[in-house]
């Protein structure tokens, strides 16, 4: 089974649009969302509604429970920021889309179980760098495949046991490349292979300015940070 694997899409539709352009070039049997749908950017309910409309398999992160629940204690400004803002013009369609969404999810295929959590198994709000990641996390999912979101930076790292893999940001990549990314989990061929899409971040930057949204999520959308 080929299935595509997309996080952190962040309210950012232009590049949530090209990169489902390059995920349909593909011909996934499916396609799975690691978390963090909204936040950051200006488009929450455009891209709900899509994610929506394609029935993907999509779990909630950290910025979606606080949209939910008004709790920023544990964000910083500029996210507390973006995310009163998303609380604001969220529409009921879109909240009671985000409401019905699991915190973590599996699914069985032919070769295995397929884990996804947006933080890790231990923590949904754990970030699991790809310097830090071991084996132990993919033993405590108890599946041969494991998706992690959160921390806005790909890995693919593949062990006995199974792999352990994170697409990195559809919306807000962190890696230095500010082309959104995306990943293709092959379950048959044991692989996960990244990919990059180049997107208008101008539109994204003009959008920000004139939602009110602060200046500083367009300007680190340009260097990939």
């Amino acid at each position: 089974m080929r299935i595509a694997v997309l996080s952190d899409v962040h309210s950012n539709l232009p590049a949530l649009e090209a990169v489902l352009k390059d995920v349909d070039s593909q011909r996934p049997d499916q396609a799975l969302v690691a978390g963090d749908l909204v936040g950051y950017n200006p488009w929450p309910n455009e891209v709900l509604g899509i994610l929506r409309e394609r029935h993907v398999t999509a779990i909630r992160g950290n910025h979606d429970r606080a949209v939910l629940s008004g709790d920023t204690s544990w964000f910083n400004d500029l996210a507390t920021a973006a995310i009163r803002w998303t609380r604001i013009v969220l529409t009921p369609a879109s909240v009671g889309y985000l409401s019905g969404l699991e915190d973590r999810t599996r699914a069985r295929v032919a070769e295995g179980t397929v884990a996804m959590y947006h933080g890790s198994p231990r923590n949904d709000d754990e970030y699991v760098m790809p310097w830090a990641a071991d084996e132990a996390l993919v033993r405590m999912a108890g599946a041969p495949f494991t998706i992690l979101g959160h921390t806005h930076l790909p890995m693919s790292l593949a062990f006995p046991s199974g792999l352990l893999v994170n697409p990195g940001s559809v919306g807000q990549p962190r890696d230095q490349d500010p082309r959104a990314a995306w990943g293709l989990l092959d379950t048959t061929a044991r692989r996960f292979d990244l990919r990059r899409v180049a997107y208008d971040i101008g539109a994204v930057v003009r959008a920000i300015h004139k939602a009110g949204l602060p200046a500083e999520l367009g300007e680190r959308l340009e260097y990939g940070v």
